[in-house]
This record gives C-alpha cells, structure tokens and sequence, in this order.
C-alpha cells in the first residue's frame, strides 16, 4: 500500500508540474533571483510545522492554519503519544503563471521512527504554496491529505501496541533466574456476592491466605467501587503455597490467570535484582513515549537499571479509523514486537536459594555473600527479611571489626612483620588516656607475649592496636586496596555496589582503632566477602555480578598482592579454625576452611557480628546486626550453615 501512495503523490506532483509549465512564463519557468530560496524555505517551514505539530508559524492562511492543527490534532493525536515524527523536503520546483505570479511544488517525505528497529514507516505528501505579488511569501495549500495517506473524511490515525516478551535474568551457566511466570491473582470480586458479605468473605480470604491484617484488607475491598476485584495476593500457578480448594470454596473470590515475572522462589534476590510492576504516571512522563499506561516496567534493582534493555520494544498496528466506528479499520503499517535481551548475572540459584533460607528467621539486618575467588564471581547476595528490602549485602556501610584485621595483618607484614614473631598482648593498652581492652571472655591464658599468628587467631585487639608505631593510615589503606577493599575505581561495578572505606589520615586513637577495623573504617558484606576471596586467590578480586559489563580499568593504588603475602595470611586464618575464634569450622568435610571472626561496635552502642571464610573456591561472608553475643557467635553459625548446605 506504501509504495501505491507513493507513486500516487509522485504522479500528482508530475502532473501539477506539467500543469504550471504548460502556463509559464518566457523565463522558461527560470525563477526570478530570491524567488526559488523564498518558496524553499517556505516548504521547509511547513514541514517543520507538521514535524511538531505546532502550526502557529506555519505558512498558511489564517483559516488554514486553524484547519490544520484542528486537523493534525485530531488525526495524529494517538500517534504523537508513542512516535516522533520527521517531515522533509525532498525536492521542489518554481513556476510562474501568465500573470506573472510563481508558485512552488514540493514533495514532503514523513518518517515516522519505529524504537528498537531500523525500520521506519515513511510516505510522501504534496503540497503546492502560492507566492504573494511581490514573490517574497509563500503560503501554502491545506489539505488534510498532508498529514496521512488515503484518509476518508473524519478518520483519524489509531495506534495499537502488542507488548513484547520482557527479558529473562540469567545466572551461572545461564540457568534462568526470573522470567515469565504463570500466576494467580486471588482476590474479591464485588460482583460475585452481596454488599452485606463483602467484609466478612474478605476477612476469611484474608485469613486463608495468612495476610498479616485482614482487616486491612477488608477495608480496601469496601473502599473499592461497586464492581471492585480487589487483589489480595498474587501466587505461582506451579507452586502457590497455599490450600488453592480453600480458597476457591470462600465466596467471592476470583481466581485470575496472569503471567509475571518471578523467580524460582517468591522473592529470590529480589533485594539486587528488582522487581517489575505497573509503570508510574512519573514514569510514563519521563519516557518520551516509550512507556503507556498498563506497561509492566522494572520498578527498582537491576529491573529497572537495566529496563530499556530488558523490555524490549512493543509491536505496532496503525490503522485509520472511523471515530463513530462504522467502517471496519484499514491496517497502514504493522510491526511487530521485538522481545528484550536477557540480562545475564553470575549468581548460583541454589547457592542462593540456600543462602536465603538461612537468613529466613534473622529478626535484624543481615547477608550472606559468597564469591568464586577464581573469576570473581558473585554466587550468592542474599539479605535477611529484617532488611526490608534493602541489599545489605552489597550496599550495607558497617564497621568490619576484627575481620579487618587481615588488612592490618597485611601492612604489618608488608613493614617487615612475621606471623611467627612475638607481640604484647596485655589485658589493657591505654593510648592518649583512652584505655582500650579485648572482647569479652578473651581467655587470660591467650595474654601475654604471643606470636602474631596467635594474635590473629584469637583476636587480640591491644596487640595489633601495640604495632601502629609502625604502621600508618597510608598502609592500612594501601593494604585495604590490595584485597579489594575500598578505593575510588572499585565502585563501578555495574549493579548498586559498596566496597568500603578506609581513611588515609589518622593518628593515636583513630589510628589504634582502625586497626582493629573499627572509627572510619566501614565496609559492606560483599566488600568483605572480596577481602577473603582476595586472600584465597592470591591477587585483588574484583567481585564481579554481570559478566558482560565492561568494567572501567582499574588504577593501581596500592602495591598488588603476592603470592608469598596471601600464603601467610591464609595461615593466619587457619590457625583461627584450627586453634582460634573459629574452631567450630574445623570439621566441615571437604577441602581445609580458613577464616577470621569479627565483632564490631557502631556509633550508638550497636554490636555487629562478622565472619568471613574461605574454602577452596568459595569465599564468602556472614553478617549480622544482632552481633551482641559476638562474631563467632552471632555470624559464625549462619556461614557454617552455608559452607555445610554445599
């Protein structure tokens, strides 16, 4: 039909053309000098006029001029909400009539942009302007044959959107994580019972379903109009997890089939990867067009920071029609859906799923993280309930506590330290009259003069805060750097991301305290979870969730680990199962566990719980807010739990 259109405009302008030769003037239809340009630009204003759709300069009559943005705003309206279109001059020519009077013929080309392809829906339009006597303006003929091809009088342009398939969320091996899932959406539907009923049978949903507040429910399903389906729940169709004949024997309760997207549990990292859900009214302004009321969009998480890429483009029908609907639609143009590209991510479903289970019953905030130290990799970011929504896991900002000290074990050994040297480990150190002490029920038999390799497997906080003569901020924070903590190019990782800060300045007591990972000193799980995984693979990790996201190249700002410093570090951290804080480890079957313990007081009285782990090409990291009964205690038991599930 396009190209029908086209050779109809192509006919008409060679026809008009002949028509204004047959009566030109001697000049051999030659332009007076001014006049060609005047016509031109007359044409190109048009076009750009019918571009925006804003006719207020266009060159038309007065009457015209209202014609035509009555016009255009009728025909076109649907069409300028999803599509921006670009109106061109393609070629024009002057004549002259016996009175001496020029005009111009043009020949428009309408583009209308398709997103997420390279085909466009294009048409031609003529369009004949008549110059005033003395040739300086132009004003051109209205038709509303200019704004689409073949329109019956009172049709208008309709727009119909065929919604593409959303991109699927990958994992390791590119297992599907999150994807299009068939669900149920449970609740009342006003209709089915009478008014009297509606509370009581909305409480008994309510209750079947396990809903915190059911009175709760009951009052939205009230407020709703008389005709309301009010949605109580939505469930997965394979796995509801609930008695689906109880509920279906409530009265008033409509089952109603839908699709989602869901994981393979109901909130499987949805803390980091997002969810999808109806797009906001600030949404659908800010998108250009891209986004209509009813699209499913991502609402947070990686959904959203990777929605144009994931939600693909919708197909298009455009098609004139009748307003009143008498005449059955004639189909313009058609395209059609171009599904979104699966966003791919590292993480191990099971490992995951697992890694959840554990934190399920955590009543403060809490993670778990676990990353492959040989690819970096991120297999597992969960965050416990307590979180509410939050990624603790990745974006948390806590003191470490003596977790750190793996950093502070590296800057001493880097200042010429040995594990087998010995170090004071009083009760008490006092430093600028501030005195300092271990953790709580530190054995008296562990004080003393011990080796460094003891202080690390017991934790002793006043023998390392004894070396910071001979050591500096610089050096913890070089140290830091090393093992993947900190630092300005870690950040840019490509998913919402925290890996720690380290200050570069701090003398006496903020110095004494950073060395035992407490003051400035913050980091989140997953930076953690880095620091082990740097310590087992013998080099800085960079902890990576999306294997196509091209990382910024990193700036060396500390001297890179070797090989000969993370054997020694990784003695350290045996020696805390073997003979330290974190002896419950010691027989966990499989390969040899490494780990240190960590306690961590916050700015008001808060007490968090640390542990990170390595074993074989696993390291991970355990975290809890409810950290009063101490790392070992508190976090150690739900990294065991992780490490004894693989």
């Amino acid at each position: 039909m396009v190209r029908t259109l086209q050779a109809r405009a192509g006919a008409l302008l060679v026809a008009a053309a002949l028509v204004l030769a047959a009566c030109s003037d001697p000049h051999d239809g030659r332009p007076q000098e001014g006049e060609a340009d005047a016509g031109m630009a007359a044409a190109t204003a048009l076009a750009e006029a019918m571009s925006s759709g804003d006719y207020s300069g266009a060159p038309l009559a007065a009457e015209d001029r209202k014609r035509a943005q009555e016009q255009d705003d009728a025909v076109l309206q649907q069409l300028r909400e999803v599509l921006t279109p670009a109106v061109e001059v393609s070629w024009t020519s002057t004549s002259y009539a016996e009175d001496g009077g020029s005009a111009v013929d043009a020949a428009l080309s309408w583009t209308w942009d398709l997103p997420g392809t390279d085909e466009d829906w294009t048409y031609p339009a003529a369009v004949h302007l008549t110059a005033n006597e003395d040739g300086e303006d132009y004003l051109a003929d209205w038709s509303a044959d200019l704004l689409a091809p073949d329109l019956t009088e009172g049709q208008v342009l309709s727009v119909d959107r065929t919604a593409p398939g959303r991109g699927d969320i990958l994992g390791q091996d590119d297992e599907v994580l999150i994807t299009a899932r068939k669900v149920y959406r449970i609740g009342i539907d006003k209709t089915y019972i009478d008014s009297g009923k509606w509370q009581d049978q909305a409480i008994a949903l309510a209750k079947a379903l396990d809903l915190e507040d059911p009175e709760a429910y009951a009052d939205r399903v009230l407020a709703a109009g008389e005709r309301g389906f009010v949605v109580a729940q939505v469930v997965p169709q394979d796995k509801p997890g609930i008695d689906l004949d109880k509920v279906r024997d409530i009265q008033g309760v409509h089952l109603v089939d839908d699709e989602r997207q869901g994981g393979p549990t109901t909130d499987f990292a949805q803390e980091i990867l997002g969810s999808v859900g109806p797009a906001t009214a600030e949404m659908i302004d800010e998108s250009d067009g891209e986004i209509q009321q009813g699209d499913r969009v991502g609402l947070f998480g990686l959904q959203q920071a990777y929605q144009e890429q994931l939600h693909g483009f919708p197909g298009l029908t455009i098609s004139a029609v009748d307003p009143d609907g008498e005449d059955e639609p004639a189909q313009l143009f058609h395209s059609d859906p171009q599904p979104g590209t699966p966003l791919r991510t590292t993480l191990a479903k099971d490992l995951q799923i697992q890694a959840e289970k554990i934190l399920a019953d955590q009543k403060d905030p809490s993670a778990l993280v676990a990353i492959r130290p040989s690819t970096g990799e991120v297999l597992a970011a969960a965050s416990g309930p307590a979180s509410q929504g939050w990624s603790t896991a990745t974006l948390a900002q806590y003191p470490p506590g003596s977790t750190f000290k793996m950093v502070t074990l590296l800057a001493l050994l880097r200042s010429g330290a040995d594990l087998s040297e010995d170090v004071s480990c009083p009760k008490t150190i006092e430093i600028e009259g501030r005195e300092f002490q271990n953790y709580p029920g530190y054995p008296s038999s562990a004080n003393g003069d011990i080796t460094l390799k003891q202080a690390i497997a017991r934790s002793c906080n006043t023998a390392l805060m004894g070396q910071r003569d001979r050591i500096g901020a610089e050096d913890l924070a070089s140290a830091a750097g090393a093992l993947g903590l900190g630092g300005a190019d870690s950040q840019d990782l490509g998913y919402p991301a925290w890996l720690g800060s380290v200050p570069q300045q701090a003398q006496g007591t903020d110095l004494a305290a950073a060395m035992i990972g407490q003051g400035d000193v913050l980091a989140s799980p997953l930076s953690m979870a880095t620091v082990a995984a740097s310590i087992a693979a013998g080099k800085r990790v960079r902890p990576v969730l999306l294997p196509d996201y091209e990382l910024p190249e990193q700036q060396e700002e500390s001297a890179a680990l070797s090989e000969t410093e993370a054997t020694k570090l990784r003695q350290a951290m045996r020696a805390v199962v073997t003979e330290g804080t974190a002896h419950d480890l010691a027989d966990i079957p499989g390969e040899e566990v490494f780990a240190k313990t960590g306690t961590a007081e916050g700015p008001e009285d808060e007490t968090y719980g640390w542990l990170i782990a390595i074993q074989g090409d696993l390291a991970v990291a355990a975290f809890t807010a409810d950290g009063a009964a101490g790392g070992a205690a508190s976090a150690g038991p739900l990294a065991e739990k992780l490490l004894r599930s693989r």
